[in-house]
C-alpha cells in the first residue's frame, strides 16, 4: 500500500486530500503543528493516518525527523503555508515561512527520503496572475507558463500582496531548488484560485478564509452593499482530485496545474444563495440580480493543459456554494 506525506495536514484543502487519498487506499502521515490537531485528525480519518509534529516549517531542518521516521512514505504533498490578510509583520508571518517552509521540505527529501519519488506542492493562482491587469486588460494571456510580477517592494506594501508574493516566491522557490539539484523526485504545483465547497468533517466556529468568504454573505443585512468580491473560483474537492491527478499521472510531473472552473462576482453568489435557501436569506443583500462577472474586459485565460491533464468536469459555483452553506446550516 503506498504511503503518501501530507504537510499542513489540518487544513481546508488537506483534509480534502487526505479523505480523497484513504478512499483511495493509500495510507497517510500528515504533519501537523500540535497533538491536538493530530488527534483531531485521526480521530476523523482512522488508522490509515497517522501524523507527526512539525511545530515551525521555517525552522531549519524541520521536516527532516519526521521523514526519517517514515522511509515507506514515496510521494509527499506539501500543503503547509501560512494564509492571513491581516497581518502586521508580512515579512516574517508570509514571506519567510512560505519560502523557507517550502526549501525545507525539499531539503529534508533530497537528504533524508530519496524513495520519494513524487512532489507535489500546493502553490496558488496568486503565483500566476498580475493583479494590475487581472480585472482591466482583456489583452493579457494568463497561462500556465505566466507569473505574478509582484516586487520584494510590492509584497511589504500590504498583507494582501504579501500573501500573493509568499506564494509567488515560494513556488519560484521550488523550481530553482529542482533546477540547480536535480533531485531523485519530480516536481508539479497545484494553483487553485479562490477555493469555495464543504469541509471535510463538520463547520468549525472559525471556518478558513475561503470559506469566511461563503459565509459572511449570511452575516450581511439587507440593507448593506454586497462584497467587494470577484474572480475566479474551484470547488475544494476539485483541488484535491487535481493533486492525486498531479502524481498518479506521468504525464503531470514537472508541469503547474492551475485549477480555474469559473469567474464570478458577489452577485452572482448573492443570487444562488435567494434562489436556493429563500427561508434563509432574507437579510442578504439583493444587489442587482442575474449580473455576472464582466469576463470580456478581464485578462484572457487558457488554462486547457491543466482541464486536459485532469479529465474531469468542474463542479460548478452553484453546487460549491449550496454544499457549503448547507453544512453551514446543518452544523
Amino acid at each position: 500500500m503506498t504511503s503518501v506525506y501530507v504537510s499542513g495536514a489540518s487544513g481546508f484543502i488537506a483534509q480534502r486530500i487526505i479523505k480523497q487519498l484513504l478512499e483511495k487506499k493509500y495510507k497517510v502521515v500528515g504533519s501537523v503543528r500540535s497533538t491536538e490537531k493530530g488527534d483531531g485528525l485521526v480521530k476523523n480519518f482512522g488508522p490509515d493516518f497517522q501524523y507527526e509534529i512539525v511545530g515551525d516549517i521555517a525552522a531549519k531542518g524541520a521536516f527532516d525527523e519526521s521523514l526519517k521516521k517514515h522511509p515507506e512514505v514515496t510521494i509527499f504533498l506539501h500543503t503547509a503555508s501560512p494564509f492571513t490578510f491581516t497581518s502586521d509583520d508580512v515579512e516574517n508571518d508570509l514571506l519567510i515561512p512560505a519560502q523557507k517552509g517550502t526549501v525545507n521540505a525539499l531539503e529534508g527529501i533530497e537528504k533524508y527520503a530519496p524513495q520519494i519519488k513524487k512532489v507535489v506542492i500546493t502553490s496558488s493562482y496568486v503565483a500566476i496572475w498580475d493583479i494590475t491587469k487581472e480585472f482591466s486588460d482583456p489583452s493579457h494571456l494568463v497561462n500556465e507558463e505566466s507569473w505574478n510580477p509582484v516586487t520584494p517592494t510590492e509584497a511589504k506594501s500590504n498583507a494582501l500582496m504579501a500573501y500573493c508574493a509568499s506564494k509567488t516566491y515560494a513556488e519560484r522557490a521550488a523550481w530553482d531548488f529542482v533546477k540547480k539539484n536535480n533531485p531523485n523526485f519530480t516536481l508539479s504545483t497545484v494553483n487553485p484560485s479562490y477555493v469555495f465547497g464543504p469541509q471535510a468533517f463538520e463547520v468549525k466556529d472559525t471556518l478558513n478564509l475561503s470559506s469566511e468568504l461563503v459565509q459572511n454573505f449570511l452575516k450581511l443585512k439587507s440593507t448593506d452593499p454586497l462584497p467587494e468580491l470577484s474572480g475566479a473560483f474551484v470547488d475544494v474537492r476539485d483541488v484535491a482530485a487535481a493533486h492525486l491527478v498531479a502524481f498518479e499521472k506521468d504525464e503531470a510531473a514537472n508541469q503547474r496545474l492551475v485549477l480555474v472552473a469559473h469567474q464570478f462576482i458577489a452577485q452572482e453568489i448573492a443570487d444562488i444563495i435567494h434562489k436556493k435557501f429563500p427561508d434563509k436569506s432574507k437579510n442578504v443583500p439583493i444587489g442587482t440580480p442575474g449580473q455576472t462577472a464582466p469576463v470580456d474586459s478581464w485578462s484572457k485565460k487558457d488554462f486547457s493543459k491543466t482541464e486536459k491533464l485532469l479529465g474531469f468536469e468542474y463542479i460548478g459555483l452553484d453546487q460549491s456554494v449550496v454544499d457549503a452553506i448547507d453544512q453551514i446550516f446543518s452544523k
